[in-house]
């Protein structure tokens, strides 16, 4: 069994930065691929981005060039790195992880272990 945990959400100003943290747990083998996902009150949830254990990424159109994500693999931890933040951004942002082939790992498939969510909110 995998756990996430997230941490780093909190409020900027339009323009500003944050860095979230996503520390995994226990039996991770199964789990190569990691990703940053949102969901913002009365809306889908929508993937932002997706890095495999080889360090190969996808990222959503809404991010592309502002949100850059990464991974330590010593440390277990997954992190994502929002520049240039915008209103529309705000949302509850959610590490997740999945296995199987690095082709299915891109932020619009299916992941199966999902952190709590961190808060991430961006004032005009």
């Amino acid at each position: 069994q995998v756990q996430l945990v997230e941490s780093g959400g909190g409020s900027v100003q339009d323009g500003g930065s944050l860095r979230l943290s996503c520390a995994a747990s226990g039996d991770t083998s199964g789990r190569s691929c990691m990703g940053w996902f949102r969901q913002s009150p009365g809306k889908a949830r929508e993937g932002v981005a997706s890095i495999a254990s080889d360090g190969s990424t996808n990222y959503a159109d809404s991010v592309k060039g502002r949100f850059t994500i990464s991974r330590d693999n010593a440390k277990n931890t997954l992190y994502l790195e929002m520049n240039s933040l915008k209103p529309e951004d705000t949302a509850m942002y959610y590490c997740a992880a999945r296995g199987g082939p690095r082709f299915l790992c891109r932020p619009t498939s299916t992941f199966n272990t999902w952190g709590q969510g961190t808060q991430v909110t961006v004032s005009p």
